[in-house]
């Protein structure tokens, strides 16, 4: 195997661009996970089960579909249906609405391990619901959580690479663009492959440093 730096040096304008297309499919799919992850929570608490039950199928039905499956349709499907994106929005959607499914479930469990006295406290202060949820639940619960948030974290990021069936150039999207245009593979795939494991450590990083935060 005969290593190229002419060919590393060739690739990198390439690699830069599709890493920053790579962060933001992770940044934003994460933002959505979470935050659609806590709105099916909240509405599977409820009492009405009409709502629980069509808000249980779909997060089940989506949680036990490929997301490429999910990519595919919402690129492919909804178009003839008149609802039209651009691939990277319609790739950082399917990544948030996939994972939401996920984080669901540790939102779940964080609100569950809540001691029962924190709930009856509210109520003896007669704190509005909402109020309870705000001030006393849900700051105790995302502080349990954010370790198994920030794994899902990690499993988008190494996601990300499917955006490019939907023509998405993130990282391993340009690599096989300059592969095909260079007949070199070895120097874009190795270089994409390191980027992939600093990338994760440094959300790792992060990830330790917020929870060390908010356990103080």
């Amino acid at each position: 195997m005969n290593w190229d730096w002419g060919a590393v040096r060739e690739f990198m304008p390439q690699f830069w661009e599709g890493l920053l297309v790579t962060l933001q499919a992770l940044v934003l799919g994460s933002l959505i996970s979470f935050l659609l992850g806590l709105v099916w929570t909240l509405l599977m608490r409820t009492p009405t089960r009409w709502v629980r039950w069509p808000v249980g199928a779909f997060t089940e039905f989506v949680r036990n579909t490929p997301l490429l499956v999910q990519l595919f349709f919402l690129f492919y499907v909804l178009p003839e249906w008149g609802l039209a994106f651009s691939a990277l929005t319609t790739g950082v959607f399917a990544i948030g609405l996939h994972y939401s499914t996920y984080t669901m479930q540790v939102y779940r469990a964080g609100i569950e391990a809540v001691p029962t006295g924190q709930w009856e406290a509210a109520t003896a202060l007669s704190l509005p619901a909402v109020r309870t949820w705000q001030v006393v639940i849900l700051p105790q619960a995302v502080r349990r959580v954010v370790p198994a948030l920030g794994n899902y974290v990690i499993s988008m990021l190494k996601d990300t690479p499917l955006l490019m069936t939907i023509t998405v150039l993130e990282m391993l999207g340009q690599a096989r663009l300059f592969s095909q245009e260079h007949f070199r593979f070895v120097e874009p795939i190795t270089v994409i492959g390191v980027a992939f494991v600093l990338v994760s450590y440094l959300a790792s990083v992060l990830l330790r440093t917020l929870e060390r935060r908010l356990v103080r």
